[in-house]
């Protein structure tokens, strides 16, 4: 049976796509076939074939199933700055309805274990009034969260549990990727976050020198999604 979720993170640069590319990695090592899609971009280096994104790339190369480039990251920008601000930039309408249909399309390939990974946090703008988290809700999926351990995690792990379940989605489960393993009173924090979080905890990511896919995936347990 196929299971899809949309990925998202406490924040910026918390190891969203680590976590994602691990989760893709552990699926594969499980005999399962993967998928997954990165609406959009920002952030991407001008190549040959066009613009690439190493998210994108990390992401794509832990798909068993065959999709190209464009399939998995259909919206790409080459500036690193906040997606509606380079796509206002770049002349682009950047909406629910452009990005909805290249996700469905990546889901409608029906893997075992697909992958929707958001930018940033899940308030991200896009234009007008809607948010990339209108996206999840669109695509009506359930949401990993990839908390990145730090001071300040735990306020900002329940207010996006707070906004996600407020969307009418449920949180399927959250990792730990400790970005800071100095953190002050790091197993009481883990533990408040566990206590308070109303899903599984799918791993502790620790920091690692090589946070490549199939590194990360070993602290990884899929058994906990339902």
């Amino acid at each position: 049976m196929s299971a899809a979720y949309f990925i998202t993170g406490t924040d910026t640069d918390v190891g969203k796509t680590t976590v994602a590319a691990g989760l893709l990695h552990a699926a594969r090592l499980a005999g399962k076939s993967t998928a997954a899609g990165k609406p959009v971009a920002s952030g991407c280096q001008v190549t040959p074939k066009g613009l690439r994104n190493a998210d994108a790339l990390a992401l794509l190369a832990e798909c068993s199933l065959p999709l190209s480039y464009a399939e998995v990251n259909p919206v790409a920008f080459e500036p690193a700055i906040a997606p509606h601000l380079a796509a206002r930039e770049a002349g682009v309408a950047l909406t629910v309805q452009s990005l909805l249909k290249p996700m469905q399309h990546i889901l409608g390939k029906h893997a075992d274990f697909t992958l929707i990974e958001g930018a940033g946090g899940w308030r991200v703008p896009l234009a007008d009034q809607s948010n990339l988290s209108d996206l999840a809700m669109a695509l009506k999926l359930p949401v990993i969260l990839v908390v990145g351990v730090r001071l300040g995690c735990i306020s900002h792990a329940l207010l996006t549990a707070e906004a996600i379940a407020r969307d009418g989605l449920p949180l399927a489960g959250w990792v730990a990727n400790i970005i800071d393993p100095k953190t002050s009173r790091l197993e009481e924090n883990l533990a408040t976050l566990a206590e308070r979080l109303p899903a599984p905890c799918l791993g502790r990511v620790p920091k690692l020198k090589h946070a490549g896919a199939e590194a990360v995936a070993e602290y990884l347990e899929l058994d906990l999604l339902d």
